[in-house]
């Protein structure tokens, strides 16, 4: 209530008892007609009526009264406790986040909330419900919404344009007795996506752990039995287990990785470094590899150092996958190059780090996915690798805001470009 309202109810409150009766006095008028009617067909006593009309005055002039002001903030008082009751059906089913269809008995769309327009296109009314959702499952909810046997019954359905997204559909009725049901389309698909990737992941680490462990029993076995008295067999056969312990190991290592920054994927570097400086020292490190493979490692670096925010060891982690698996895959080509440069036109200040290999490079359809965890383009190929190492770059690059892309045609070799903000 405001101060002007609240004045006007004071001064209500404080008036005079005449001034009362003033106002009041077409209403004592009338009761002084009713009470001298009613004493003259009842044959009753005029004192009686007399004592009643002054009652009634008596009430006029100093029972408390309310102003019409009063009544009205009283009145939006009540319903500002209760802003439900003014809301309508159409505004609630708008600020319901999952797409929403009201239909009624006959089976006709009656109202599609905005998520419903923004998930399934326009949404008609006066459409039959059962022609515009097709799907056998979604037949039958509907049908059973209809004959009232739906009782909480729910259907995965799966709507495959523009995108693939399943949802988890619900038909009740809304309300009593109002004729008109209504369907809820809850999305299911990332949930679903996690479940797969669960799956994927312990099949897949099943099996890349089976199989070095395989090798091993059965070099133990050959070892106790046919090659006990064999030394040249023995040395062979301990030198393929010394191998396949070390890809146990590392994928051991590769998994915990992946695991920490699974768990921290946003965790913003705090400190600055010189990916030149970080460049240079996986070059060196790897020089060795790249000479046992034939390759020569070639360097294209700005001079003077380049700054970038990030950790050195997860960055130091990222360029000795790529350039490693550079190193490997792009073999046949016989060179590598690692280049650093300050990105010309970007947005924002940024810097580029490239490692190219002149390969048998990667098919396109592969390309989108080869950051998957445990994904080969080429199943085929000698070069076994733990199949975790683009996973891992893929998330410290989340981590330091980085992007990593990817160029690439069959025959033409393979360009991982990092995306870093310059520091």
């Amino acid at each position: 209530m405001s101060e002007q309202e609240t004045s006007k109810g004071s001064r209500a409150m404080a008036e005079p008892p005449a001034g009362r009766l003033a106002q009041a006095r077409w209403t004592l008028v009338a009761a002084a007609l009713a009470i001298g009617a009613v004493t003259a067909a009842a044959g009753g006593s005029w004192l009686l009526a007399v004592g009643a009309l002054a009652a009634v005055a008596a009430v006029a002039a100093f029972a408390p009264r309310r102003t019409r002001s009063m009544r009205r903030a009283d009145s939006a008082a009540a319903a500002a406790q209760f802003p439900l009751d003014r809301l309508s059906a159409l505004r609630l089913a708008a600020a319901v986040p999952d797409p929403l269809i009201v239909f009624d008995a006959a089976g006709v769309i009656v109202h599609a909330n905005p998520a419903a327009e923004i998930t399934f296109g326009p949404v008609l009314r006066g459409v039959d419900l059962q022609l515009r959702f097709r799907a056998p499952e979604m037949q039958d909810l509907i049908g059973k919404a209809l004959s009232g046997t739906a009782d909480g019954a729910v259907v995965d359905y799966a709507e495959r344009l523009p995108v693939e997204r399943l949802y988890r559909v619900s038909a009740t009725p809304l309300g009593d007795a109002t004729g008109l049901f209504v369907l809820v389309f809850k999305d299911q698909s990332e949930v679903r996506r996690i479940d797969r990737m669960r799956a994927d992941f312990i099949a897949n680490a099943s099996h890349e752990l089976r199989t070095p462990l395989a090798s091993i029993a059965g070099f133990i076995e050959t070892l106790r039995g046919p090659a006990r008295d064999d030394p040249a067999a023995r040395d062979r056969f301990l030198e393929i287990m010394q191998a396949q312990t070390a890809r146990m190991a590392r994928l051991i290592d590769d998994l915990l990785s992946l695991s920490r920054l699974e768990m921290k994927p946003f965790v913003k570097p705090g400190e600055t470094v010189d990916i030149v400086q970080v460049a240079a020292g996986v070059a060196d490190a790897l020089g060795q590899r790249a000479a046992d493979a034939g390759v020569v490692v070639e360097r294209h670096f700005p001079a003077g150092p380049v700054m970038v925010a990030g950790s050195r060891d997860e960055l130091t982690q990222v360029f000795e996958n790529l350039l490693e698996n550079a190193i490997k895959y792009g073999q046949a080509g016989k060179r590598v190059t690692l280049t650093v440069e300050r990105a010309p036109g970007a947005p924002k200040p940024q810097v580029d780090v490239t490692v190219r290999d002149f390969g048998p490079g990667i098919a396109e359809e592969h390309i989108p996915r080869v950051t998957e965890r445990f994904y080969r383009a080429d199943v085929d190929s000698a070069q076994k690798g733990t199949g975790l190492g683009l996973a891992i770059v893929k998330h410290i690059l989340t981590r330091h805001n980085a992007r990593l892309t990817i160029n690439s045609s069959p025959g033409e070799g393979a360009a991982f470009v990092v995306h870093l903000p310059a520091g």
